[in-house]
């Protein structure tokens, strides 16, 4: 226990502490001690990603990093010398599915004692799994949070070196580091952050916690980034945050997102996505922009939640059903053949038979393309944790089903437009599941598979489309 006594655990009460202070903004501080560069050399680390694209981007990151310190990439933990798992807390079963990872490695522990095995991300940031962590799994060398990627090199050399259980996780606002490294996971597509954390304390959220305060980055060192990925040859950028239309307020920018919308868009790069967006921060200057340039993509997705205004206000979401309605028709109207997406919870406590025929309504209104759908997982340190429940698990289930049975049908119904259509692919590579046709995306986020020769990830092809499925569509490369 005198060890513990040094370990920096995570803390709610000061993860949800919000002040008015401007986040820093560090440049050139990143810097791994000459004792430490070489220190894989010769040794292989596996990374597992869990989650949303922020993990992912975090991932790249934490690639970067062990790369710059000799380091390999390998395809199995097997084989590996160090195992990094970087998690998600958004649902309980994303928790349960790294746990039972971590069981797992228990053998490949016993096998090479010498392994050294990681968890970073949101999990590591809740006071409650840490503390499962240290309690049941004594084969977890190294945790640290999403604050602490920057201190990476310190904290693995301690835990390799030392053979000490390291464990640092900062509960705070955070800052901003730019200039760490990368090792991007794709040559044609990139994630660039363009803003961190979030304030909107969803009551059912645990980002709020896990990520800290909303801070943005300077527009002059995103457009650094997407300048260079340009040279790079990358044809795509996704803008992300965990409310890419609250980006800029902590930096008193007057219509910052659509201002830095419009700045990359100038860039002249081949395609723009951004996500994640909350309704009530999507200004018309957004709409606006969305629907004036043609190298932004027109695909929107738009998280609904609930259909219902009582739901909406218990989730404090900020905005009722009537205002979402509006927002999706002035975005319909300002960007011709858009395709919406959105994230709906089923079983919020107490959710009425009422409620629940509310949001399905708003389905039938909006008929997204695509829905990401889930029943409501109580988060620890968040309100909606200790709100009563009188649903029942099987009624739940049964709203589930009947939600997803009606998301897949207005699916096809969207992809029926595309049918014996010429479609524009950003090539991905070969198809996940048949190594024999090619995959990529359209311009509204559509998936393509299709037959071809001659192609490779990151070109822009035309494909006819010669069949319909509810979340995919096949086709044949036109020759040109």
């Amino acid at each position: 226990m005198k060890k513990e006594m040094n370990f920096n655990l995570p803390s709610i009460n000061e993860a949800r502490r919000r002040t008015k202070n401007s986040p820093k903004i560090e440049h050139q501080l990143f810097d791994i001690p000459v004792q430490l560069r070489n220190m894989g050399t010769g040794r292989l680390y596996y990374l597992r990603t869990y989650g949303c694209q922020a993990n992912q981007r975090d991932s790249e990151t934490i690639a970067g990093i062990l790369e710059l310190m000799g380091y390999k990439a390998c395809d199995s933990e097997e084989e590996a010398d160090v195992i990094l798992l970087n998690t998600c807390a958004i649902r309980k079963n994303a928790e349960d599915k790294v746990l039972g990872e971590i069981g797992n490695l228990k053998k490949l522990k016993r096998r090479n004692p010498d392994l050294i095995i990681g968890v970073g991300g949101c999990m590591a940031q809740e006071e409650a799994i840490v503390k499962e962590l240290l309690c049941k799994y004594p084969q977890v060398d190294l945790i640290f949070g999403t604050h602490n990627i920057a201190n990476l090199p310190r904290l693995l050399a301690n835990a390799v070196f030392a053979k000490e259980k390291t464990v640092e996780v900062f509960s705070k606002e955070g800052e901003i580091i730019e200039d760490l490294p990368s090792s991007r996971f794709q040559q044609h597509k990139a994630w660039v952050n363009i803003m961190y954390g979030c304030d909107k304390f969803c009551s059912y959220c645990i980002v709020p916690y896990t990520r800290g305060k909303e801070r943005s980055r300077l527009i002059e060192d995103i457009l650094k980034e997407v300048d260079e990925l340009i040279k790079g040859g990358y044809k795509e950028v996704c803008l992300l945050g965990q409310n890419v239309n609250a980006y800029g307020k902590d930096l008193g920018m007057e219509a910052g997102f659509a201002t830095l919308l419009e700045a990359v868009a100038k860039t002249g790069i081949a395609r723009i996505r951004f996500m994640t967006s909350h309704p009530w921060n999507f200004d018309d200057n957004t709409v606006a922009i969305c629907g004036k340039y043609a190298n932004i993509m027109p695909y929107i997705h738009l998280p609904l939640q609930s259909g219902n205004d009582e739901i909406l206000r218990k989730m404090n979401r900020r905005y009722t059903a009537s205002e979402y309605r509006t927002l999706f028709d002035k975005l319909k109207k300002a960007i011709p053949g858009c395709s919406f997406t959105t994230d709906i919870i089923v079983g919020f406590p107490n959710e009425s038979d009422e409620a629940f025929e509310d949001t399905l309504a708003m389905v039938d209104y909006c008929q997204f393309d695509n829905a990401f759908t889930f029943i409501f997982s109580p988060r620890i340190g968040t309100p909606a944790y200790n709100m009563t429940d009188s649903i029942d698990a099987k009624t739940k289930e049964e709203r589930l089903a009947r939600l997803n049975k009606k998301v897949a049908y207005y699916a096809n119904q969207a992809n029926q437009r595309f049918l014996d259509q010429v479609v524009e692919v950003l090539v991905d590579g070969y198809s996940k599941k048949n190594e024999n046709v090619f995959s990529g995306y359209t311009k509204e986020n559509k998936l393509v598979n299709f037959q071809s020769e001659n192609v490779k990830p990151g070109d822009i092809v035309k494909v006819k489309i010669t069949a319909v499925k509810s979340f995919s569509l096949d086709g044949k490369m036109i020759e040109e």
